[in-house]
């Protein structure tokens, strides 16, 4: 069917031909995804209906029904007909009621976080015919005139010293939030005044904003106004963002054509990529895709932008983001050979600036989508540099130096293994020694050997080889164990095949002794463990112990 739809759409659209192998591997990993979801929500139904036939009811309750629906993608005519298959109804008025508590759950959530932001109302405000012109591609400073002025609240005509608001100009320097690439920082500035950047905002009608503090004087509008970018923000955010050019295409020759981003951000401190991709890199593919991005940037390729048609651009190769509409005319930006793309972001002149590039973590953030965060320049150096003061602060405390530190470790390890087989071999020898001999308490119940015993401080897994030991003493039956540990008891029930075959259940057992102890659990016929929070109920389970045996035996 998706075969079809893309033959039959790709004059009209023409991505939908070029990305055909990404578009059917990710909607076959979606099906997969589904079906799975489906199996679960199924199981659920199953064991649903079970708990109706056991409850003598044939009435499925709303909430139940909704779970299905809100967890599993269950419509409720899909669990409606698969119940009234087996005789079963649901209740629509519970499954509707349990709808709209959601709804305003949702309407709530929606008014808490003021969705369109806190200032949306202010910038409503200002004339809908007000823009501004980005000249940062060229200079990192520029005079230009205040075309307006807002407060947190409302539109004034002037800002003056500890008022925060936002300041628009004819033209600016400064980078507004887009495309990935965090805004600009920096200063406005008169012979008097001084007006602190902290974000840059773009606006509808190409308005581009300036938000921050005056830490000093008047602002005006209509004042001439001297705009500068913090350079080293500016500076760090470009050899990220020109990093994540050279990762991409670093990406699709290690791993294949099918890789697209996803998303990106990037600031002055390190970039994120989200990419397409089916599994989690290998640490070898890692390596290479690092060496491959270090390697262009000790190329020292020149980076160039041109401005052109989307189909001129198309025509020249140049990576686009699938599925993104772009104007009639769009920046291209090569990087040697190498790379070009599709951006309206702020590069570096030459990938040499870069100096290093550095992949700290590659994770999965959807299906279908690998996430990589890296580091640049100054930020690589820095991620050393506290590498570097950790191994030095393990080497001290391991006693050694950092070029000994791995053989120290491994020295460290085998005596801790030892050590710890040691503390379990006192461990279960101060449990058997507790125990102490108590073959004498054996009882018979309906022909099948009862050892059930209280033994002091001792752990599960200590507890369960005990129960090992002492039932190759028994021989065939049934063991419990039972020990108290603080305020919270440890229940090992074991029982052997004979006894199981005689109807005794090890599971079901510790389900009906443990609620003495103040507890719960299950298992295995053979084997099952519970914990309890309360150690004065030990001595009742263990006269209770022949009776819940015996009602098993067959």
């Amino acid at each position: 069917m998706s075969t079809t739809v893309i033959t039959e759409s790709k004059d009209g659209y023409p991505e939908l031909e070029e990305k055909k192998d990404y578009i059917l591997k990710l909607l076959t990993i979606e099906e997969d995804n589904f079906n799975k979801t489906i199996d679960q929500g199924l199981k659920l139904l199953s064991d649903l209906e079970e708990g109706l036939v056991k409850d003598k009811k044939n009435i499925l309750s709303g909430e139940d029904a909704f779970k299905l629906y809100d967890t599993y993608g269950f419509p409720l005519d899909l669990t409606k007909e698969i119940l009234e298959e087996k005789g079963f109804a649901i209740d629509e008025e519970g499954f509707a009621a349990a709808m709209n508590v959601q709804r305003e759950t949702a309407r709530s959530a929606r008014a808490v976080t003021n969705y369109m932001g806190a200032d949306e109302t202010v910038y409503l405000q200002l004339n809908p015919g007000l823009t501004s012109v980005f000249v940062g591609y060229e200079k990192d400073e520029a005079d230009s005139t205040i075309n307006a002025l807002t407060t947190e609240t409302e539109v004034v005509t002037e800002l003056v010293a500890g008022q925060r608001g936002t300041i628009f100009t004819a033209e600016t320097p400064f980078y507004a939030t887009s495309g990935g690439q965090a805004a600009d920082a920096g200063l406005i500035t008169t012979a008097d005044a001084e007006f602190e950047v902290e974000d840059t905002i773009k606006l509808q009608g190409g308005k581009i904003g300036h938000v921050g503090i005056v830490t000093k004087g008047m602002f005006k509008a209509d004042e001439t106004v001297h705009l500068a970018i913090s350079k080293d923000k500016r500076g760090d955010t470009r050899k990220n963002h020109s990093a994540t050019h050279l990762l991409q295409k670093a990406l699709r020759l290690v791993l294949g054509s099918h890789v697209e981003q996803a998303g990106s951000f990037v600031n002055e401190e390190r970039l994120r990529f989200d990419f397409t991709h089916f599994s989690a890199l290998t640490k070898e593919e890692i390596s290479k895709v690092e060496a491959l991005v270090n390697e262009q940037i000790q190329s020292a390729l020149p980076v160039n932008t041109n401005i052109m048609t989307i189909e001129e651009a198309k025509k020249t190769g140049a990576m686009a983001l699938f599925g993104e509409k772009y104007g009639d005319s769009v920046r291209v930006v090569t990087m040697g050979e190498f790379s070009k793309e599709l951006c309206g972001g702020t590069h570096v002149a030459n990938t040499s600036s870069i100096l290093i590039f550095k992949i700290i973590s590659e994770t999965g953030v959807a299906a279908g989508v690998r996430r990589i965060e890296a580091l640049t320049g100054k930020g690589v150096f820095k991620f050393y540099e506290e590498l570097e003061r950790e191994l030095l602060k393990a080497s001290r405390t391991a006693k050694t130096e950092p070029a000994q530190l791995s053989t120290k470790i491994e020295g460290l390890q085998e005596e801790i293994k030892a050590l710890q087989s040691e503390n379990e071999k006192l461990k279960n020898k101060l449990a058997k020694d507790a125990l102490g001999d108590v073959m004498n308490q054996v009882k018979e119940v309906s022909g099948v050997k009862l050892l059930a015993a209280r033994v002091e401080g001792v752990d599960v897994n200590n507890l369960r080889n005990l129960g090992d030991q002492l039932k190759d003493k028994l021989g065939e039956g049934v063991i419990i164990l039972a020990s108290p540990v603080e305020d919270k008891v440890n229940l090992i029930v074991m029982v052997t095949d004979t006894a199981i075959a005689k109807g005794a259940h090890a599971g079901n057992l510790i389900k009906e002794l443990a609620v003495l102890v103040g507890g719960g659990g299950g298992g295995r016929p053979n084997l099952a463990q519970a914990g309890g929070k309360n150690p004065a109920g030990i001595d009742a389970l263990l006269e209770a112990a022949p009776k819940v045996l015996e009602k098993q035996i067959q």
